[in-house]
């Protein structure tokens, strides 16, 4: 990771690129959700840009689930909000401006996902804590980091900080290109303590 690029944010200019037709390809939003967001959740989507994976979570949490969309820039925010109006979605949605290292809100989510994101993030640590804190008991976190811009060793730096934040880190799915793992309350049973690169 180079110096002046680890903290840089995807400018709303370069939005179309998130939205890429290929990008569904390798980083389908349906294949990569499935196993963590079902009816009826409470999810939060951090860093949601033009809403990428909002929109499906909006599908899956169905009427009785509810996402809220988190982006530090509002031009990103008013994209995603326009594609789930579009698609008649947006009364489960309610969208946030964070800060630069902080999300900013109070409540409990069963699932919260972190997409090429936490390397853009000044204070990890101090996100990490806060999105402990907003972790439903028995709740997950998917934390996935592009491997063109966050090396093995960068990770396992991160995977290190999620672990002072009292978070057990285990694999998570694979998905090209890229460096997962999957968060849990630390004391949750079935969680590796490893990351998957």
């Amino acid at each position: 990771m180079k110096t002046g690029k680890k903290h840089r944010v995807c400018p709303v200019e370069e939005a179309g690129m998130l939205e890429h037709p290929l990008r569904r390809l390798y980083e389908s939003p349906k294949r990569i959700l499935r196993p963590f967001v079902c009816e009826g959740m409470a999810v939060l989507d951090f860093g949601c840009g033009p809403g990428f994976f909002t929109l499906e979570m909006a599908r899956r949490v169905g009427p009785a689930g509810h996402v809220t969309a988190v982006d530090l820039q509002q031009g990103m925010l008013d994209k995603a909000r326009e594609k789930l109006e579009r698609a008649g979605l947006a009364e489960r949605v309610r969208f946030h401006r964070c800060g630069a290292d902080v999300v900013g809100l109070a409540g409990a989510f069963d699932f919260i996902l972190v997409f090429h994101v936490l390397h853009e993030v000044p204070d990890q640590k101090n996100l990490l804590f806060e999105m402990k804190s907003l972790l439903q008991p028995g709740g997950r976190m998917l934390v996935v980091e592009p491997g063109f811009h966050v090396s093995r060793e960068e990770f396992r730096a991160a995977s290190e900080i999620m672990e002072q934040a009292g978070l057990e880190v285990g694999p998570g799915p694979r998905i090209p290109f890229s460096r997962t793992a999957v968060l849990r309350e630390a004391g949750n049973e079935n969680v590796e303590n490893r990351a998957r690169d």
